[in-house]
Parts: structure tokens; C-alpha cells; sequence
């Protein structure tokens, strides 16, 4: 019989869409994994609740599931007892984000303001002397930041509060 982690390291290499260095694991996107002798159900939040990609991202996973254990019955839903927030991820993810060349969210105790945006670390210098250039990035969960140091302008992933 499958096991749950069977399903978590599976899971492992399902990369988010927009963060390919990311899998979904890394995100904190899995709420649960029940298996039992007749199905498998994955249980998945998506990062925003407007996020464009959730519909994907769980067929993603359903197909990869699929395709790992053939013979399984497996099924993703998406999980709306819980919001998901950047305090989920993981700190191996948020390393992979820095890698990525995007700096990780500052970790929140349940209120995101503004100012957290301000003074993020360039994920090329390291340096905090750095500026908000625009509060909207290429995605609804990134903002637009440029380093006084290492003049390289850099996207920063907002920290989000689950509601």
C-alpha cells in the first residue's frame, strides 16, 4: 500500500510554475495527505486566493502523482479550511528563492504592513541598502526592489497573513 511518504517525497519534485526552483512542498502549499486502502487524497492551498495558477498547479500534481504510482487512485483538492501564508514556507525554499535571485518574505506575527517591504536583502550582494521601487512585481505575490549597492534592480516575494 502507498504510504504518506511515499506521496511527500513525490511530491519533492512538483515545481511551482512561477517558481520553478520551488516545488510545492518548499511553498507549504500541501495541507494533508490521506491514504487509505481505496484512494489517496492530496490536499493543496494555493498561495493567493486570485492566484491564476491553482487550477494547474493541482493537475500538476495530480498528473505527476499519477504518473509516480500508476496503479494508485489518487485525487487533489484544494483545501478551503486554510489560507495559506509566506510564514509556510519553508527555510530551505527561502533559500532557493535567494538562489533564485528573489528575495524571501520576512516572517510575519500575524500582521503584514508596508514597511516590510522596505530594507529587503538583495539576493545578489546581500546588502540591505535597498529601495521599493514598485509594490507590484511580475505576479501578484512579488514587488519590484533595486539595490543602492550592486545597482541591480531585484523582486522580492510580499509577505501575506492568512486571513
Amino acid at each position: 500500500m502507498l504510504t504518506k511518504e511515499q506521496i511527500f517525497i513525490a511530491l519533492e519534485n512538483v515545481a511551482d510554475p512561477e517558481i520553478p526552483v520551488m516545488s510545492v512542498l518548499d511553498l507549504g502549499m500541501i495541507t494533508c495527505v490521506e491514504v487509505n486502502a481505496e484512494n489517496t487524497v492530496v490536499k493543496m492551498i494555493p498561495t493567493y486566493a486570485a492566484c491564476p495558477a491553482t487550477s494547474f498547479i493541482k493537475n500538476h500534481i495530480e498528473q505527476h502523482l499519477k504518473k509516480e504510482f500508476p496503479d494508485e487512485n489518487i485525487s487533489v483538492v484544494v483545501d478551503n479550511s486554510i489560507h495559506w501564508d509566506t510564514n509556510r514556507m519553508s527555510e530551505a525554499g527561502k533559500e532557493k528563492l535567494k538562489n533564485f535571485g528573489i528575495a524571501p518574505p520576512r516572517k510575519h506575527v500575524g500582521e503584514v504592513t508596508s514597511e516590510m517591504l522596505l530594507g529587503a536583502e538583495c539576493p545578489h550582494c546581500k546588502s540591505t541598502n535597498t529601495v521599493l521601487r514598485s509594490p507590484f512585481g511580475s505576479t501578484l505575490c512579488r514587488a519590484i526592489q533595486f539595490c543602492k549597492n550592486c545597482h541591480q534592480t531585484f523582486e522580492q516575494f510580499k509577505p501575506v497573513v492568512a486571513e
